[in-house]
This record gives structure tokens, C-alpha cells and sequence, in this order.
């Protein structure tokens, strides 16, 4: 029997609409001031710790095999077919983001509008969409 935090789970997933909208609303608005260059870094790296956050539950949980890095986080529920080859591939790729969102930061160009930005909000709601499918199947 497996022990899923499924709380935890829902938690993050239903901050995702809140992130999707001040997504939508950043890109529409784009004119590369540093307050906007700010926002979508913040965006970004929540969007990677949410993605990663509701992974690790589900590894975790479901006694999936342990991660070595954000992007195996994701290509392990990808595996697990939690989420889409598609997705995985496009997840993957905003992991890849994390290390020089928190890490280089002072590198990162905030006049531009990264393009997987404009992209972020329709991957977060297929996220969610397909977490909350999985979790119903597996219950």
C-alpha cells in the first residue's frame, strides 16, 4: 500500500491557475522593464519548484525510483507515464532554466521575454490536468 500525500499534491496544483494567469497577463503586457524582467524570473523558478515539488510527491509516494537532478524529477514521472512524452520533453526543458534562475542570476537577461514564457502557461495547465488524471486512475 502506498501512502500518497495527495493534499500536499492538490496544494501545489491549485496554484498553478494563479501562476497560468500572471503568465498570460506578463506576456500580453511584455515591454522588457526590469520589473517585468523580475516577474518572469520569479515565474519561471515557481514554476519549476511547483512542477518538481508535485514530481517528488509523486516519487515519493508511489515508490518511484530516486531522482538525481530536477530534470530526472520530471523524466521519472514521465516514465511513469504521469504525464506525456510531449510534456516531459517540455518540462524538461524549463528545469534546464533553474540553475541560472537561482544560481547565475546576475547573468539572466531581464530586458528579454524568454520564449518558453509565452508557452509556460498552456504547459502548466496540461501539468495539472494530467497529475489530477493520473491520481484519479491510481485511487
Amino acid at each position: 500500500m502506498y501512502y500518497v500525500n495527495v493534499q500536499d499534491i492538490r496544494l501545489r496544483l491549485d496554484a498553478i491557475p494563479e501562476l497560468v494567469q500572471a503568465l498570460d497577463q506578463l506576456t500580453s503586457e511584455w515591454n522588457g522593464t526590469l520589473l517585468q524582467g523580475l516577474a518572469q524570473e520569479r515565474l519561471l523558478h515557481l514554476a519549476i519548484e511547483t512542477v518538481t515539488d508535485v514530481g517528488s510527491c509523486l516519487i515519493d509516494g508511489y515508490l518511484m525510483r530516486d531522482a538525481s537532478s530536477y530534470s530526472d524529477i520530471i523524466e521519472i514521472i514521465g516514465g511513469e507515464e504521469v504525464i506525456d512524452g510531449e510534456l516531459t520533453r517540455q518540462l524538461c526543458r524549463l528545469a534546464e532554466l533553474r540553475r541560472p534562475l537561482v544560481q547565475e542570476y546576475y547573468n539572466w537577461p531581464r530586458e528579454q521575454l524568454h520564449p518558453d514564457t509565452a508557452r509556460l502557461a498552456a504547459w502548466l495547465s496540461s501539468f495539472k490536468l494530467q497529475v489530477e488524471q493520473y491520481l484519479k486512475k491510481e485511487q
